[in-house]
């Protein structure tokens, strides 16, 4: 299991994902799940990856080393695309030969192999986009409406972006807030873990603003855990306490 969300503001990207991986209990490994693709000042693609470990992994290989046009035969890899659609199809096209591939083993039927992406980032003079690639291949685009997108196990984190983020959003308020949308994850799911991989792009600059990994010796990220939790004590002791039960003199 993983939570991978990329939040779409006005000025910016931000794309945060978890690095956990299991297959049991006792088969708990790191694993690298945001990846950069990048030349400087021209493109900057980020892609988070959540599902099976062997199928991501060998999409990713693709995606680097090159992937084969359906019409043409020719292949490219990422960067070689010339818009963030086009790039978004190339790794449509990763996922679905990937899966020709696997499918045809006979042990196919015994393994999940569904995968999920979040894909963003920007090329000079184009604009700055964020997809999800379902794992058919097909995918959805991030708007103004709806400025984030999450895979994995996005349902613990999914309130707090629900309530806070909104296309205005400061590009550092929504990394604040998706890792406060992270670290709730943290606290109900035990198979999502640190360390964190964070990107930050900023609208046009074509270059990455941050581009870090958070682990328990964080100080920033510890503070922040602690200053949500004492936030959120604090706030349901200011509501009033609810007007229901008996009253005095009723049965």
């Amino acid at each position: 299991m993983t939570y991978c969300c990329g939040i779409l503001v006005r000025d910016g990207l931000v794309m945060v994902a978890d690095t956990r991986t299991n297959a049991g209990l006792d088969n708990i490994s790191t694993f690298r799940k945001l990846h950069l693709f990048e030349q400087p000042r021209e493109k900057v693609m980020m892609l988070a990856a959540a599902g099976s470990l062997s199928v991501t992994q060998t999409v990713i290989s693709y995606l680097r080393e090159g992937v084969p046009d359906p019409q043409t035969g020719e292949h490219k890899t990422l960067l070689d695309a010339h818009s963030m659609l086009e790039a978004a199809i190339m790794v449509g096209n990763a996922i679905r030969l990937v899966h020709q591939t696997f499918l045809n083993a006979p042990q196919a039927a015994q393994v999940d192999f569904g995968v999920t992406f979040l894909f963003g980032g920007q090329l000079a003079d184009l604009r700055l986009r964020l997809f999800m690639i379902y794992n058919e291949g097909n995918f959805i685009e991030a708007t103004e409406d709806t400025p984030y997108l999450q895979v994995g196990e996005h349902k613990y984190g999914k309130p707090i972006l629900d309530r806070a983020v909104s296309f205005d959003t400061d590009p550092y308020d929504a990394l604040k807030l998706g890792l406060v949308s992270m670290d709730s994850t943290l606290r109900s799911n035990l198979s999502v873990g640190l360390p964190l991989d964070v990107g930050l792009l900023r609208r046009d600059t074509v270059a990455l603003e941050v581009n870090q990994r958070i682990d328990e010796s964080d100080e920033y990220f510890s503070n922040l855990r602690e200053s949500w939790s004492v936030a959120l004590r604090e706030a349901h002791l200011k509501i009033p306490r609810p007007p229901y039960g008996v009253k005095d003199g009723q049965v």
